[in-house]
């Protein structure tokens, strides 16, 4: 007889483009549909990601949640919802979601809950009082909601073990990469820099992110200031959420640092392949909170060589690729970039091919997807 496909429903937090929602992308798109049935409940509203997902024909619902007394209504609402869909595993995704999806899936009495924990450090300095009130509450209840937690980053892990989080229900999962999807690409690289008016061995480093603190924007542009006093063809790539002239505080910075010649801001873009294709060096410039930076693998996928800041896991995953620096220090930065510029130049990008072989070899897409899969296999068996 035949087993019915299991049921996984995920509770994120909201549907924006960001690493959480591209990797639950990748299991709603790759998960086998004959052996898991998969659902989707956004506690915000359903944003790009979430229109997407019901343009593809994927069971997609939006809470538009409350703050304030008015949240216990779409707690409710979530109960009924995780009743009426009887999933075998709840799967949740990131702190809010962990908290009001695990509560909710208790209380309609469904212990196959699996947490998904994607932030690294909680500093009161650059993170909101009520994530950090929220991971506390999690790491309160860690004990009694969750089977399991997937966590994206071994420092991850040890920062919430540290919270008091169980650490026998932790599971790394690394974030993963469609290595067909990102790879070399030189004619793409010809027509992108053709559109962007950039010549062939012009150098152009991106930093590839959406507008928020935790991204140092603006410590990467002061990086890019000192590299253009010593390097002054280089060329700087920005792109993701709100990343246009539109936005006045970017906008400032660019002019505050010179670079208004220098910097092409793109906002969202839906050819991420090509863009890489484009770069010579990805940067990833954060300053706290980073687990995971879904952005590294892709570069590397790409042949793209990256110079990071060490923060979460980021420099075990360039690894010897390329470089890593402390966060804020935008002369370290500026170096490293530099250094890897004269690197490509004299051996031809080798560091982009072992670049591309590690991402191969560890942070496929299809292994990752094999590693959530093997999660959600030894919670329930579906009859």
């Amino acid at each position: 007889m035949r087993l019915r496909p299991q049921k996984i429903h995920h509770v994120i937090t909201g549907l924006p483009i960001g690493g959480a929602q591209t990797m639950l992308s990748h299991l709603l798109e790759r998960l086998d549909p004959f052996k898991y049935q998969q659902s989707v409940t956004s506690l915000n509203d359903l944003n790009t990601l979430g229109r997407r997902f019901q343009e593809l024909g994927m069971s997609v619902n939006a809470l538009n949640m409350s703050h304030g007394p008015a949240a216990a209504l779409s707690v409710s609402k979530l109960v009924n919802h995780i009743r009426k869909q009887k999933p075998d595993v709840v799967q949740t995704w990131l702190y809010h979601a962990d908290l009001v999806g695990g509560i909710a899936g208790r209380l309609a009495r469904q212990n196959n809950i699996v947490w998904n924990i994607r932030h690294a450090d909680l500093n009161p300095k650059t993170d909101k009082r009520s994530t950090i009130l929220t991971a506390r509450t999690c790491a309160l209840l860690s004990r009694w909601v969750p089977q399991k937690i997937i966590c994206n980053s071994e420092t991850a892990r040890d920062i919430h073990v540290e919270l008091g989080y169980p650490s026998n229900k932790f599971k790394i999962i690394p974030n993963g990469v469609d290595i067909e999807k990102f790879k070399p690409d030189l004619a793409s690289r010809e027509r992108m820099r053709l559109q962007l008016g950039i010549g062939p061995e012009q150098p152009l480093i991106g930093l590839i992110g959406r507008f928020h603190s935790q991204k140092d924007h603006e410590g990467f542009l002061s990086s890019a200031e000192i590299m253009s006093r010593q390097h002054d063809s280089v060329r700087y790539l920005f792109c993701g959420e709100n990343i246009s002239f539109k936005n006045q505080q970017l906008k400032d910075w660019v002019y505050k640092y010179h670079l208004e010649d220098r910097v092409s801001l793109l906002g969202i873009r839906n050819d991420m392949p090509k863009i890489m294709s484009a770069l010579d060096i990805v940067a990833v410039a954060s300053s706290h909170g980073e687990a995971f930076p879904n952005v590294l693998v892709e570069a590397m996928a790409s042949g793209v060589p990256c110079v990071t800041t060490d923060v979460g896991d980021s420099r075990q995953i360039v690894d010897t690729t390329g470089f890593s620096v402390p966060p804020r220090d935008p002369k370290l930065m500026a170096n490293a970039c530099l250094k890897l510029l004269e690197k490509i130049r004299k051996n031809q990008n080798h560091l982009g091919r072992l670049a591309r072989q590690r991402a191969t070899e560890h942070y496929s897409i299809n292994n990752v997807v094999e590693m959530y899969q093997k999660v959600y296999e030894s919670l329930s068996r579906p009859s």
